[in-house]
């Protein structure tokens, strides 16, 4: 029976975690030399060309603890044999989802900090939910290979925001593998062994914390088996989905899929479920074996992930519309490995498309870069908004997330906007910098700690619309690139917006319709009809563009008619001639006046909705 060790590593973005991931493969062997290169983990193309890590990923590493070169790893265990199954984890506050599911997989945590920058946004937030998960949490302080001036306080800061003695902060290089071998024996001794008893029970019973699609084998679900043995050809229940299949095959991670007789108790692998149709399939499902379901049996049923609140919705169309099924097709194999995203279909004056709800900006460039890459679907998108949430005078709530189907004026009472607490993370020689654009934002302040000689967490309250376009754009620019920021859903609360239409050659635009704070409700209208006059093709006709806000027009543009130069072909004669030509062209452009449409391209709506 060898031991088993299921870990994972948390950070914020950018502090070292794939780089880590690969010093452990080159340690345990699991990856030989001539086949390693730099943040092997990161599988997707995406991942690698923007060296940012988007999926978690799982990967089993064998350890034979008689071999001499091991012997040093045994952290004080008994057994001959290691296996640690390791889950690296995104970064960016978007794919907290993704960290959380990890978490739920594992019994301990690598908390990974970049010693020059310190806890940061992530680091935070990250902590917060390996404790909640009540895991084993090993503090590590990375790139103590650079010079840091100030690195015991960066020390001291995480000792005790984990409450652990200075020591147990471990001091590590990823890069140059300094402190990476001693660290690596702290999770042998430290994170606990899954009960081994468990393997025992005649009860199967597995969690799926993801997923992805295969052409042949159908849905591949990624496990971690909390008790029995699951064997090829047994046949398993979704116990929630209520959806009945055979194991095709299983096997665990290396980090590519490799086949295996069995997955036992405490073992993380996947199985070939042969199911096809994608929605089926759901993460945080148990899986149990059919005929323990039928015959009643107690079974051990794992709380199933809640599955995550979109923060900000937007509207995906495929450029060329004959690609309106393949985009539809496509999402629900996405959703199997990002149940994050949630969409329903919509058809507007663009179209065919999808009203989709991301976690963030950057969980919404990913999924339109994947659809492109993974399954050739250029798309454009429409600005990004937010839920809000419509209390009607007769006492009901509704959620809107389709602005232009909001009810008329008369029938509502309140609109209630989503709050977020936002905690920003920065130098403190930057603290001027963020109040003085906090009332651009819409910020209101709540709290200030200092984190060491250097380091700010400032709390303020914000809607949630304000903070999802370029909010990360504009810290970061103010603070030369060192502030960061993560939020946490405070809830709904009435706010004073207007609702922004418009209306091109007199036909109204959902596309472009908003709510927005009555502050910035005039201003907002005044920008987008000029913008829209700036990019709209002139036409045969003049083209009047208006902006509405609850219904009256505050804005108003023109675009000017092409005008041909009808008495070209005229030379001399009678003027009365001219003239009848020229009242010909005038009639003309009125009856297209009225009757004239305008259709507005996709990438017209990308310029004039861009911040």
């Amino acid at each position: 029976m060898p031991a088993i060790r299921n870990f994972c590593i948390i950070s914020h973005i950018d502090h070292g975690k794939s780089t880590l991931a690969d010093r452990f493969l080159e340690i345990t062997e699991t990856i030989p030399k001539e086949k390693m290169r730099s943040q092997f983990l990161d599988l997707m193309t995406l991942e690698q060309e923007k060296g940012i890590t988007i999926k978690l990923q799982p990967v089993r590493m064998e350890v034979n603890l008689r071999d001499k070169k091991f012997k040093d790893l045994n952290g004080e265990i008994s057994e001959d044999f290691l296996i640690l199954n390791l889950i690296d984890t995104p970064g960016h506050v978007d794919f907290s989802y993704e960290v959380s599911r990890a978490l739920r997989s594992v019994e301990g945590a690598i908390l990974l900090v970049d010693a020059k920058k310190g806890i940061q946004a992530q680091t935070l937030s990250n902590f917060l939910l390996a404790k909640k998960a009540h895991l084993k949490i090993i503090p590590v302080l990375n790139k103590i290979d650079l010079k840091i001036p100030d690195l015991e306080e960066k020390r001291k800061a995480l000792s005790q925001l984990l409450e652990v003695p200075l020591e147990k902060v471990s001091l590590i290089s990823a890069k140059t593998g300094l402190g990476v071998r001693e660290l690596l024996k702290r999770v042998v001794k430290e994170i606990p062994s899954p009960c081994k008893n468990l393997e025992e029970e005649k009860e199967f019973s597995a969690l799926i914390f993801d997923c992805k699609y295969h052409s042949h084998l159908g849905v591949l679900a990624y496990l971690r088996v909390f008790k029995g043995v699951l064997k090829p050809k047994e046949v398993c229940f979704l116990f929630h989905q209520k959806e009945k299949f055979e194991v095709k095959k299983l096997g665990y991670f290396l980090p590519q899929e490799k086949e295996t007789s069995q997955l036992k108790a405490g073992e993380i692998g996947w199985v070939a479920t042969g199911i096809k149709e994608p929605e089926k399939v759901f993460i945080g499902d148990t899986v149990v074996k059919f005929n323990d379901y039928q015959t009643k049996k107690k079974l051990f049923v794992l709380e199933g992930f809640k599955k995550p609140t979109p923060t900000i919705f937007a509207s995906l169309y495929p450029k060329e519309a004959s690609e309106y099924k393949n985009l539809l097709s496509a999402f629900k194999k996405l959703h199997l490995n990002d149940s994050s995203l949630s969409w329903q279909e919509i058809k507007t004056s663009l179209g065919r498309g999808l009203l989709v709800g991301f976690l963030g900006l950057l969980h919404l460039e990913i999924t339109s870069l994947r659809l492109k890459t993974e399954y050739q679907i250029e798309t454009f998108i429409t600005l990004p908004n937010v839920l809000y949430k419509v209390e009607l005078k007769n006492g009901k709530i509704i959620e809107i997330s389709d602005i232009s189907k909001m009810p008329s004026l008369g029938e509502i009472k309140n609109i209630l906007e989503p709050f977020v607490k936002l905690k920003v993370f920065l130098p403190s020689i930057y603290l001027n910098e963020i109040f003085s654009f906090a009332s651009q934002y819409r910020l209101k302040y709540l709290n200030a700690l200092n984190l060491d000689k250097e380091n700010l967490l400032i709390e303020f309250e914000a809607p949630l619309s304000e903070i999802i376009i370029d909010f990360d754009d504009f810290l970061k620019s103010r603070t030369k690139g060192f502030g960061s920021f993560s939020y946490q859903f405070l809830g709904y609360r009435p706010s004073l917006l207007k609702k922004l239409e418009i209306y091109v050659a007199g036909e109204l635009q959902p596309a472009l319709s908003f709510l927005v704070h009555k502050e910035k409700a005039l201003k907002k209208a005044r920008e987008l009809v000029k913008k829209l006059k700036e990019h709209l093709e002139r036409e045969q006709f003049p083209v009047i563009i208006q902006a509405s806000l609850d219904g009256r027009i505050v804005a108003k543009e023109i675009l000017p008619a092409l005008r041909k130069n009808v008495t070209a072909s005229l030379y001399g004669g009678d003027f009365s001639r001219k003239k009848k030509l020229l009242v010909k062209q005038r009639e003309g452009k009125k009856k297209l006046l009225k009757l004239g449409k305008v259709k507005i391209a996709p990438e017209v709506f990308l310029k004039i909705l861009s911040r």
